[in-house]
């Protein structure tokens, strides 16, 4: 096929990747021969209002970060609170010049109602610091609920000060559909943001959407994290895995020597220590098997992708897993797999040994809940 230019963000127009930048479905392209062509994003964007995410490389992300780092601006950085190491944007307080940074915790929604959200809201703030970034202020919002959104608008008025603002975040965060929440409310309340001409911007796909005569948001595609599980799985599992509603806790009281696996996508071994609670908070979705440490590996090789389900596959089999083993402490504690969820426990020297497919990130960290 010719190449063609999406006439809205400059990207080139391909018909084999709904994910993937410049994507219009060939029906379309052959409708528009010899006329200006949108690629989806854009069209969705121009007769809808409607922002729909895209993916990059890290190298190009970096791109988009020198271009926010050139500037006066203000940055909201996206994560979700389900995987809030696991969606963090890395090293973004280097690359963007000390411009201000607003945090904003997406999917509040999927947390036990329980959570105290002042409690998160502290948790959160420790944990930035701990990672060096010092954002002007923290929001928990859920995107698909529309929860949060107006605090989250107060603050961006508050601190934009007649600037551009710059929404960053990963792949998954559901960045999107917050993106599409921040333009609802500002067309609400002026008219005329949303032009009808195409939209600026370059083959990095940044969209820019115009606030007033002076400032716009500005939408960069997501970033993708290569440790978190999502890219690791099919599109189905990955529906599956997904919580779509709060999550329900499961409480399993174990001695050491036996094993929990979360569905067929990791293994947790409890190897040593004093009879011990472990708290689940994965997908409700997720079937928890709980076996004895010296049977784990024969039911992985007789139940992988049976019993042991959903699996991540490589090559027709059971991918390999990686073993990773900690030494919990004495305080409550929360082992991560990176876009699954975690298992919280209360620390007192237990040794345990999480297997999870190789390249996912795993981790220890202060209990989130």
């Amino acid at each position: 096929m010719e190449q063609l230019k999406c006439i809205g963000c400059g990207a080139t127009i391909q018909t084999e990747n709904p994910k993937e930048i410049g994507y219009t479905p060939k029906s379309s392209v052959e409708k528009m021969e010899n006329q200006i062509i949108y690629c989806q994003r854009c069209f969705k964007l121009k007769h809808y209002n409607e922002v729909q995410d895209v993916s990059l490389t890290s190298d190009d992300f970096l791109k988009i970060l020198q271009r926010v780092g050139e500037t006066d601006a203000l940055v909201i950085n996206i994560v979700d609170i389900f995987d809030f190491s696991g969606s963090m944007v890395a090293g973004i307080s280097r690359h963007i010049n000390g411009n201000d940074i607003l945090l904003v915790g997406n999917k509040v929604d999927l947390l036990p109602k329980s959570v105290n959200k002042t409690k998160l809201n502290h948790w959160m703030r420790r944990s930035l610091k701990e990672m060096g970034l010092k954002p002007l202020d923290v929001a928990l919002v859920s995107a698909a609920k529309g929860l949060g959104i107006d605090e989250l608008m107060e603050m961006i008025e508050k601190y934009r000060k007649g600037r551009d603002v710059y929404i960053v975040g990963c792949t998954n965060v559901g960045k999107s559909t917050l993106v599409n929440r921040i333009i609802k409310r500002f067309t609400e309340e002026r008219e005329d943001i949303i032009t009808t001409s195409h939209f600026p911007g370059t083959t990095l796909d940044i969209i820019e959407i115009p606030l007033d005569d002076f400032t716009s948001i500005i939408d960069t595609p997501g970033i993708i994290n290569e440790h978190q599980l999502a890219h690791y799985v099919t599109p189905k599992v990955l529906k599956e895995i997904t919580p779509k509603k709060e999550i329900k806790a499961g409480v399993y009281q174990l001695n050491p020597e036996q094993t929990l696996y979360i569905g067929g996508l990791a293994r947790m071994d409890f190897v040593k220590g004093e009879r011990t609670s472990f708290i689940t908070h994965f997908s409700n979705a997720l079937h928890i098997h709980r076996t004895k440490l010296e049977k784990a590996d024969q039911l992985w090789k007789t139940q992988a992708g049976q019993v042991l389900k959903p699996i991540v596959e490589e090559n027709g089999q059971p991918m390999v897993m990686e073993k990773h083993v900690y030494r919990i402490g004495k305080e409550k504690t929360d082992v991560v797999i990176s876009g699954l969820g975690w298992i919280t426990l209360v620390g007192t020297g237990q040794e345990i040994t999480v297997h999870a497919p190789k390249g996912v990130g795993v981790l220890v960290r202060p209990s989130l809940i």
